[in-house]
């Protein structure tokens, strides 16, 4: 198979989330377990950090990955789904991985596949630590594709665990309450092995404290706070203070997102523990990386403007909690007009989403090309029920085609509501 071939080869003979939703995940390890040991255990050869959380678990992956390389670390990144290019998923200081290797590796698999029949995500893993552990990465940074407990990453024992928050998504696998969905996502926690939380409330902190009774446990916002922050040119300027000693720092992000405050907590602390671990990850390493995470990262995806005059923002945006940020960037951000272009998928908690969005916006409904998206016929009706007005489109390019042809130069377009959505904008 040519690399072309192996894609849609992986696309279409393994079960994939992105495509069909809930069956495609296995609330079992075994599959990965067998694949790694097929292959030796790579996982066993290379230093981690596992993340894990509703939201802000990319861009916190992201972030620490450019610490880490910016203080000379050989650093691997595992994150999951893509928007472009498959490769996305594996990458080596920022380089994704080599095509010949992705066919190569899903050809000396190819009878394991047969035997077990893994999921797409299953092997996806096992690709990514067969790649870090054949190119000796010093150390990989891995993010958790869904929940924590039963995720396919979650065979490996990291250096410092991470977990971002916690909302509501995916609740059909993972429950119903706060403190089941924390429950999950705190199986990523070991014996022994340190980890950070970034945000908790009074329904998980128990939870978590319960799962790490064997563990030193960090509550970012226990010794961390952002005093102020400004946006300017696209960079975000982000004052945090210690609560123990009041010093304040400052830090300067490239990525844009006002919501990015609250990970930034996350990754000082978890770069903190790293650091007294005898990792390179101090303040001045820290300050260094945090201007240059798409450079050294290649993250796309969060409050990115890829035009002005019209400002035309993705954001792979997409749950209760993600949308509620989105929202306050919305009224934070200056325009004449806004313009959302928007597709959900059917597993999502359409109705508070909806309910969540401006009603002054004029609206483009669409759909995703894949199985799982909801109808943009289905969107407009669910969300004339919310008050919100538009026409629909046959796909996303030909709903920011639209949006461009009717905004002025000083309006504000944003394409929203799926990570798969945001990867299908070509036409800028």
């Amino acid at each position: 198979m040519n690399y072309q071939e192996t894609l849609h080869y992986l696309f279409t003979k393994l079960p994939m989330f992105s495509r069909i939703g809930a069956a495609a995940f296995k609330k079992d390890l075994t599959n990965t377990i067998r694949l790694c040991n097929a292959l030796g255990d790579p996982q066993n050869k290379f230093k981690s950090i596992h993340i894990a959380g509703t939201n802000g678990k990319g861009s916190t992956s992201h972030m620490l990955a450019a610490v880490l390389q910016e203080a000379g670390y050989k650093t691997g990144l595992y994150t999951s789904p893509h928007l472009k290019d498959f490769r996305e998923r594996i990458k080596i200081n920022g380089v994704m991985c080599d095509e010949d290797f992705v066919v190569d590796f899903t050809e000396r698999i190819q009878p394991l596949i047969n035997e077990i029949e893994p999921s797409f995500f299953e092997i996806t893993v096992a690709m990514a630590f067969d790649y870090f552990a054949k190119h000796e990465v010093d150390v990989a940074v891995i993010e958790v594709g869904l929940g924590g407990r039963f995720d396919s990453t979650n065979i490996i024992t990291p250096e410092l665990s991470v977990i971002t928050n916690i909302g509501w998504d995916h609740m059909n696998l993972l429950g119903d309450t706060l403190a089941k969905i924390a429950f999950e996502k705190a199986g990523i926690i070991k014996k022994n092995i340190p980890v950070v939380i970034g945000e908790a409330i009074a329904e998980t902190r128990p939870v978590f404290d319960s799962a790490a009774i064997d563990s030193p446990i960090v509550y970012a916002e226990d010794h961390l706070y952002v005093t102020d922050w400004t946006l300017q040119n696209h960079l975000l300027t982000v004052e945090v203070a210690e609560k123990k000693t009041g010093t304040h720092h400052s830090y300067q992000l490239d990525l844009p997102g006002i919501y990015q405050t609250k990970n930034l907590l996350t990754v000082l602390q978890a770069a903190h523990q790293l650091h007294m671990m005898g990792w390179r990850t101090g303040t001045e390493t820290v300050r260094k990386a945090l201007p240059h995470v798409k450079r050294l990262t290649g993250l796309h995806g969060r409050w990115e403007v890829i035009h002005e005059h019209p400002v035309v923002v993705l954001d792979v945006g997409h749950n209760i909690d993600g949308m509620t940020q989105i929202n306050k960037q919305i009224e934070l951000s200056t325009y004449h007009r806004l313009h959302i272009v928007i597709g959900m998928v059917k597993d999502k908690e359409i109705d508070p989403v909806l309910g969540l969005l401006p009603k002054h916006a004029t609206y483009y409904f669409t759909q995703a090309q894949i199985p799982r998206a909801l109808g943009a016929e289905d969107l407009l009706a669910a969300a004339n029920k919310h008050g919100l007005k538009g026409n629909t489109f046959k796909n996303v390019n030909a709903a920011l085609q639209d949006a461009l042809s009717h905004a002025h130069k000083e309006d504000m377009i944003l394409v929203c509501g799926s990570v798969f959505l945001v990867g299908e904008v070509t036409i800028l």
